[in-house]
């Protein structure tokens, strides 16, 4: 079920709705993470938002609050050689069937940020609904798109420690100025995405 993000949208009747989100997929470099959160009733943190709007202290604080008093979390991810291999897309619905299946409570109803639907297990018997820019919208989705980009980040940093010279402990792999320059003069780690266009012409260039 797919609604467009002008409509409006009706209060699921069941009891456990998970909220789903990504975190990563326009980087070079690192995974694709993505969470899913159950809220039990009336457990919202206050400020949920999109996790992009958000400053990184504030999106730390709210991260935690909802691991408090969420119902149920989870993270999960698809690393660089299954994006390769699968392409981002389909990457990203690994990784956030992954989140699904590792929550610690069985949710009857999925909502997912986007226009596009993880394929669930078959022993999770539940419905799944697509929401465009439901991590503005849904307060579960808000929350999985922040423990998702707080994972995400947290999973970067020390990358730059491993292989130094990058940034990635500034730019956790997206593809601003100062990390396209590294990677030219560099050449990519094992962590890179070797389909992304720049890798690519970048491993070009070196052959």
């Amino acid at each position: 079920m797919r609604r467009d993000s002008n409509a409006e949208l009706p209060l699921f009747a069941g009891t456990r709705p998970a909220g789903v989100d990504e975190a990563g997929r326009g980087p070079l470099a690192g995974p694709v993470v993505a969470a899913a959160v159950v809220f039990g009733p009336g457990a919202v943190p206050h400020g949920l938002a999109d996790s992009k709007i958000l400053l990184p202290h504030v999106r730390e604080r709210l991260a935690a609050e909802i691991r408090g008093v969420a119902l149920g979390w989870a993270v999960a991810w698809a690393d660089p050689a299954e994006i390769d291999r699968l392409n981002i897309l389909q990457a990203s619905m690994l990784a956030m069937q992954r989140a699904v299946l590792r929550l610690g409570v069985r949710p009857d109803h999925v909502q997912v940020d986007g226009n596009c639907c993880p394929r669930l297990a078959h022993g999770l018997r539940c419905t799944v609904e697509t929401i465009v820019r439901g991590d503005a919208k849904i307060p579960a989705i808000s929350a999985a798109s922040i423990l998702a980009k707080v994972a995400r980040d947290a999973m970067m940093v020390p990358m730059e420690t491993r292989y130094p010279g990058y940034g990635f402990d500034r730019h956790k792999g997206y593809p601003t100025p100062e990390h396209l320059r590294a990677l030219a003069k560099l050449g990519p780690s094992p962590i890179y995405r070797r389909s992304f266009r720049p890798v690519a012409a970048s491993l070009g260039r070196r052959a």
